[in-house]
């Protein structure tokens, strides 16, 4: 299906789910979707799973939009509290149309049906969700939800809601990052099929501590965060030249505001030098960068001290402020940083959703299904990669996923 199809279906007011392999435009179809929706002045709850993936969208997490919190299961008398404590909440619940869900791969079937009760008995509408349409979006090859004592738990398809959604599945089919004649493509294909042929492994070896062309700096993607976090201060460490620091600056409900910093790419005290690698965690086509554009800080603008980053391409750009902020609840809640993090190293996980030019990945610790998949698919081709190591877990995908995977690809909707 292409995104024009999709969107079509999306506009009629069905429930939908977007799904496709990673590359195919998912998180851009949203954001058209989401332009629609506000220029239309329908009222939309904009979430994802997590605080990361809502960043892409400039929304927040279900968990925050829908109350349930850091809840494993809600109960009557939590409901009652939920429209006694906090009304904001009740109140986005009542006057939202539409509910967008994205990376619903990491949401566990359990929380999709405590959203849905929630949504009933806010809007006292029996119907799934209370009659809101409701969109989920994401790719069940990235990474699965976590689940305490096990490697992963169920995905929502397991859930009551997803039977009772009478879910329009779009998957979408051409491929914007990849090209799809080319040999990290059909290596991608193989992951997600279980099949990695012994050529696949041999390419993948050939790219074990390539270098890159004078001036290229790779992100490095690591699975720990303990190993971003070092590597990113010891390589800042070095570099001669003075610091300048960015605070991120605030306003609203502290929770609230707690989250989105959270969730934030751009870290709440950004430290920069001239010479830092950088990337920026924002999508600005007008600007000429989006989420995973990499340079290195050139100097800082004399009239306003922003940072000037030279990316690998060779663009010039000031990097000014960005506000993401919550329109939907009555408060004007919001953070605002420059749309910059370190990036000599970031971690798999914050990986999803950008598009790299050149990385080197460490999946010698891939501890959990996908970690491969996701890392291997930021890239464009092969030439952009250097690996570091692999181990057998980063090249495999659970049988859960793959088995669920085939299922909407024969249900998904086909146009008339």
């Amino acid at each position: 299906m292409t995104q024009e199809e999709a969107f079509e279906i999306l506009v009629s007011g069905k429930n939908a789910l977007i799904t496709g392999q990673a590359g195919t435009g998912k998180t851009f179809l949203l954001n058209q979707f989401i332009q629609y929706l506000n220029k239309n002045d329908i009222a939309v709850g904009i979430t994802a799973s997590t605080g990361i993936a809502a960043t892409h969208l400039n929304g927040v997490t279900i968990h925050s939009w829908s109350g349930i919190g850091i809840k494993d299961n809600i109960t009557s008398a939590d409901i009652k509290k939920l429209f006694s404590r906090n009304k904001s909440t009740v109140k986005r619940i009542q006057e939202a149309k539409v509910l967008i869900i994205d990376e619903v791969s990491m949401l566990h079937a359990h929380q999709l049906d405590m959203i849905d009760e929630i949504c009933r008995r806010v809007r006292t509408d029996l119907g799934p969700f209370g009659g809101l349409q409701v969109v989920l979006c994401g790719d069940f090859f990235q990474l699965p939800p976590v689940a305490k004592g096990k490697s992963s738990g169920d995905f929502v398809n397991k859930s009551t809601a997803w039977q009772q959604m009478d879910l329009q599945i779009c998957y979408l089919e051409k491929q914007y990052r990849q090209s799809d004649n080319n040999d990290l493509y059909r290596l991608l294909n193989e992951i997600r099929e279980s099949r990695v042929t012994e050529e696949s492994c041999e390419l993948l070896s050939s790219r074990i501590n390539c270098g890159f062309d004078e001036g290229i700096i790779p992100t490095k993607l690591f699975t720990h965060n303990s190993n971003v976090d070092d590597y990113n201060l010891q390589r800042l460490a070095v570099i001669d030249e003075a610091e300048r620091v960015y605070l991120m600056s605030s306003s609203g409900d502290d929770f609230i505001v707690g989250q989105m910093k959270k969730g934030c790419l751009a870290p709440e005290k950004l430290k920069l030098k001239i010479g830092a690698v950088v990337m920026f965690v924002f999508n600005n086509l007008a600007k000429g960068y989006v989420n995973g554009t990499t340079g290195t800080i050139i100097g800082f603008d004399l009239e306003t001290n922003n940072p000037i980053v030279e990316t690998f391409k060779g663009n010039k750009i000031i990097a000014m402020p960005i506000r993401w902020g919550i329109e939907e609840i009555d408060f004007d809640g919001w953070i605002e940083q420059i749309p910059l993090r370190l990036a000599w190293a970031i971690t798999i996980h914050k990986s999803q959703g950008m598009t790299l030019d050149y990385a080197e990945i460490d999946l010698s610790r891939a501890f959990t299904y996908g970690l491969g998949y996701v890392a291997l698919s930021r890239i464009r081709e092969l030439d952009g990669l250097s690996l570091l190591g692999y181990n057998e877990m980063s090249l495999k995908v659970s049988d859960e996923a793959r088995e669920l995977d085939k299922l909407l690809r024969e249900n998904t909707l086909i146009p008339t």
